[in-house]
């Protein structure tokens, strides 16, 4: 395992034992309201603490974009992070979420962990050297056909009025033309269940580079595609995304080629 993707590792898995030991005690949390349906728990706060303080550790001159405390530092070397994904979940007793982390070196992820700490499952990448679960290779799901596919999604909240009315057409369509649609709750998670042929394809809007650092470079490294819904390569920045098995990505963007027009 690369060095740097060994400290994303320990990082994560520092963060997951912070938000394992909380879970039992979620009224004893300070929980604030960052927005409409977007909240931050003293556990994200330490959970997130818990991956900075191990990275500094061994990188002190790397730059941090995390969730709670945004940017910090400069360098080419920036490590995006979101110590609780699915926080709402999490609130909830709902046991799914996880720890996502992704480096970007010049620009680019190089090195990406989500860790689901109840199933205690490890998602980890490295450009070029392709995805792992709990260190075995992972693959896109080899189904070709539409019809048969299972579909994550989440609902948007953060642009609800300007994006819901698409994205319920969008919904009606996928529903009526795959196997069935999913919304956990966790985007990082539903990324790296599509590299793991979990599912076969994933659509939101209005997430956040935090969300989609890490599962970004997992699923293509497990031989997915990932996008904007128009395909291009903005993701990211944008927060729209679309993520898939080629065939099924393809179907799908076809599908509701109109919706996505008006989503972008």
């Amino acid at each position: 395992m690369h060095a740097l993707l060994n400290v994303a590792v320990m990082a994560a898995r520092r963060a997951g034992a912070v938000l394992g030991r909380n879970f039992n005690k979620r009224e004893k949390l300070t929980v604030e309201n960052k927005s409409h349906n977007d909240f931050v728990s003293s556990a994200d706060l330490a959970a997130e603490k818990a991956i900075i303080d191990v990275i500094y550790k061994h990188y002190p001159d790397h730059a941090i974009h995390a969730e709670e405390s945004g940017i910090q530092g400069e360098s080419d070397h920036i490590w995006i992070i979101d110590p609780l994904d699915g926080t709402t979940n999490y609130l909830h007793g709902f046991p799914v979420f996880a720890v996502s982390i992704g480096l970007q070196i010049n620009g680019r992820l190089e090195h990406a962990v989500v860790y689901d700490p109840m199933r205690e499952e490890l998602f980890t990448a490295s450009r070029g050297q392709g995805a792992q679960l709990d260190g075995h290779k992972i693959r896109v799901s080899g189904n070709k056909d539409l019809y048969r596919s299972l579909i994550g999604t989440g609902i948007p909240f953060r642009d609800a009025d300007e994006d819901l009315g698409p994205y319920l057409a969008m919904l009606s369509k996928i529903a009526k033309s795959t196997s069935g649609v999913r919304r956990p709750g966790a985007a990082a998670l539903d990324l790296c269940y599509v590299a793991c042929g979990r599912l076969d394809a994933f659509w939101e809007t209005g997430l956040a580079p935090w969300d989609l650092a890490a599962g970004t470079l997992i699923i293509r490294e497990a031989g997915g595609i990932i996008s904007a819904l128009d395909g291009s390569e903005d993701h990211i920045k944008s927060g729209h995304v679309l993520a898939g098995t080629p065939r099924i990505y393809r179907s799908l963007a076809k599908l509701c080629a109109k919706e996505i027009k008006a989503l972008v």
